[in-house]
């Protein structure tokens, strides 16, 4: 019997011990392999893109020849004003992405032994990273749709007399939200966040090419996109798949991924936030039968080349604020 990959060797190739074995300066040199690969780790300059700089080593930072202009590797991108050492940072996003489920800010602070804001911040800046790679995806061939709603949970009353039918729009949480997925099979997962599943219907005609076979269930607001696609409908009260290809059984595996994310590993995620979860779990799905290293440095790179947060840069200082 063949061995499932997540079980393989082929997995697992990088891990705490390494990372830490191998000290501050290979993690610095990956920093900077991964922030300049065009020059192959040769600094650059951020401002006026000059090649030819000064190394100042006593504060790993380099000075351009010129503009004058003093920059380090992370500057200009999620890393700006890290506290964090080199080390920190990549074993912290080994952790991260080792996570299948997600991993909570709680358990993330232990392992880095740091400050829960700390954790949730730096979490929350890989998420927004990793969210980048899909920003302007378009997706093609066969994409399955639907949504699931998170959040928002009414606790009944004690007394009987005291309960409201919480099935009534009325009685419900206005922090309730559905997820909407599109999914591409043997392609990526685009994930939002919106009050009502029928919205689904604008996302998708913005988000597939006029080509695409559309996947859905017989939700009644899916309907009209029948007249732009080629679709396939499946009644999940009858079965969950034709068996000749009619189904939407990839965009439910995602949905499980993020159910179990939401209240195995977060238990109580905000509705402001749960694109970000949401997006987390779209990316876990994605590179799934891809190594844990090389899932790392994708990371790392795309974190590297990503501009400072507008979100998260000095969140608690505003919360504070």
């Amino acid at each position: 019997m063949a061995q499932h990959f997540l079980l393989s060797a082929e997995a697992r190739t990088l891990s705490l011990k390494a990372i830490y074995q191998g000290g501050e300066e290979k993690a610095y040199e990956a920093f900077k392999r991964l922030r300049w690969q065009e020059t192959k780790g040769e600094p650059v300059c951020p401002k006026c893109g000059c090649l030819d700089h000064y190394a100042i080593t006593t504060r790993r930072k380099f000075k351009c020849a010129a503009c004058h202009a003093q920059y380090s590797v992370t500057s200009g991108t999620m890393f700006a004003s890290r506290k964090l050492s080199f080390t920190d940072l990549l074993a912290a996003i080994c952790l991260f992405v080792n996570g299948s489920k997600g991993m909570s800010a709680v358990q993330f602070s232990r392992d880095l032994d740091v400050q829960y804001k700390t954790a949730f911040v730096l979490a929350h800046k890989l998420r927004e990273a990793l969210a980048a790679e899909t920003a302007n995806e378009i997706l093609d061939g066969e994409v399955e749709i639907d949504g699931a709603y998170f959040g928002g949970h009414v606790r009944p009353e004690n007394r009987e007399e005291d309960r409201r039918d919480r099935r009534r729009t009325e009685n419900r949480s206005d922090r309730r939200r559905v997820v909407i997925a599109l999914r591409e099979r043997k392609g990526r997962t685009l994930s939002f966040v919106r009050n009502r599943e029928a919205e689904g219907v604008e996302i998708a005609r913005a988000r597939l090419v006029a080509k695409a076979k559309l996947f859905a269930d017989e939700a009644t607001h899916w309907d009209v996109l029948e007249m732009q696609f080629e679709t396939g409908r499946i009644n999940h009260s009858e079965a969950y798949s034709d068996g000749n290809g009619k189904h939407t059984n990839f965009v439910e595996s995602y949905f499980s991924r993020l159910r179990r994310m939401v209240s195995g590993q977060h238990h109580h995620v905000s509705h402001r936030y749960l694109y970000q979860y949401a997006n987390h779990a779209a990316w876990l799905e994605d590179h799934r039968r891809r190594s844990n290293g090389a899932n790392a440095f994708a990371l790392l790179g795309g974190a590297l080349n990503h501009p400072v947060s507008r979100v998260w840069a000095g969140y608690w200082q505003r919360r504070a604020a």
